[in-house]
């Protein structure tokens, strides 16, 4: 391991299809008035409001609810949630939803009480609260699984009129204080959703893992969750309601995306820059952009790690090294990335989701430049990795 780093957090999790029986538990001691902040609905039809107004009910908490929290925030959005929070005197922040809603939350709960332009401040400027910020609790109740939201200080949030997609991670802060993991609260996904949280994941742990040279304890932990979420995900697109593999599926995007296995490592992140600046300028769902872009882009910075590639290929995929050269496996492991995306059925080109020609020079204009990977994209490179996904 190379480097120093500190590692900190504070989310107690409860998992498992008992988990909601703790919910009662995770909110005491937070005050009595609760913001319930939430998508379009799907959680009334399908009993999860239930269970959780239920809850609230009985433990005598005024509730304020905030529905209507797209896909992909925005700060629009997160103004009008200041605003409700700040007029209704809010203690804790409940999110009930996928990761768009719990990032959503923690950005409400960081501008709550803050006088400035918070998205110039946290986002732009990526800045931290100052030590003395009065950052409103937030708690999730997850119900689709990908993000790694419910676990991390992420927030991303679209400043629409502008056309930017912008995440900051917070410190340990802003985590959400619980989260309730039941594995069978992400049935009520649509499947395409499903799919895009499965892909999410595995893109996070990519991005964490192609980065960096030495010997990594985080690389070989990133390696056994890639390989769990392979095999639950082949079980889960054929049986979507296979708990084990849900419940897996599940759990690996929690540990995907909670900090740990990144730490000691530079991180690339690129996919992810170019996956929201395509969501920017399309609201395409998150996890498909990313899928949309990672074949083009891993071919594209292959040849300056390829020892990286084909030890992915190797232990991820399982492909023979015999007969082959280094760079031979290594593309193949990207082959072998291509082939299970389209068996997911995981977004296999950009222009998919309603990316044209041109639009592809905006995009790139949106796209932000991160130094972490093993290559740093000029902006004409961002252009032909777009063209080479449509």
């Amino acid at each position: 391991m190379l480097g120093n780093f500190i590692y900190a957090n504070p989310t107690k999790l409860y998992f498992g299809e008992d988990s909601k029986a703790h919910l009662a538990e995770a909110i005491k001691g937070f005050g009595n008035n609760v913001l319930l902040t939430y998508g379009g609905g799907s959680i009334k039809r399908n009993g999860i409001y239930d269970d959780v107004m239920a809850v609230l009910k009985d433990a005598g908490k005024n509730v304020v609810e905030l529905p209507g929290v797209m896909p992909n925030p925005t700060l629009e959005k997160v103004m009008e949630g200041v605003k409700v929070a700040r007029e209704n005197n809010i203690d804790l922040i409940l999110a009930v939803g996928g990761g768009s809603t719990i990032d959503y939350s923690k950005a409400v709960a960081v501008a709550a009480n803050y006088e400035g332009d918070a998205w110039q401040t946290f986002w732009v400027e990526q800045q931290e609260p100052s030590v003395d910020a009065k950052i409103l609790p937030v708690g999730a109740v997850l119900t689709m699984a990908g993000t790694g939201s419910e676990m991390n200080g992420g927030s991303v949030i679209t400043n629409e009129p502008i056309k930017m997609k912008i995440g900051k991670v917070f410190d340990e802060r802003v985590m959400p204080k619980f989260a309730i993991l039941n594995p069978r609260y992400t049935f009520t996904v649509p499947y395409n959703q499903m799919v895009a949280g499965i892909f999410d994941t595995m893109s996070h742990i990519m991005e964490q893992y192609f980065s960096g040279d030495d010997d990594s304890t985080s690389d070989y932990l990133a390696e056994g969750l890639m390989r769990s979420v392979i095999a639950s995900s082949k079980v889960a697109v054929k049986d979507p309601e296979n708990y084990e593999a849900r419940s897996n599926i599940m759990w690996s995007a929690t540990w995907a995306l909670n900090t740990l296995i990144g730490e000691g490592k530079t991180q690339d992140w690129m996919v992810h820059m170019i996956g929201h600046a395509i969501s920017a300028f399309t609201h395409a769902t998150h996890g498909m952009t990313l899928a949309g872009v990672s074949v083009a882009y891993y071919r594209h910075v292959m040849k300056y790690a390829v020892k990286r590639f084909a030890r992915f290929a190797k232990v991820v995929w399982e492909i023979p090294v015999e007969g082959k050269t280094e760079e031979e496996l290594a593309n193949a492991g990207i082959d072998a990335l291509a082939e299970w995306i389209k068996e997911i059925g995981a977004a296999s080109n950009i222009s998919s989701l309603g990316v044209t020609s041109d639009i592809i020079e905006g995009i790139a204009n949106a796209t932000i430049d991160l130094p972490g990977g093993y290559h740093h994209l000029s902006h004409e490179e961002i252009v032909e990795i777009l063209k080479e996904s449509l």
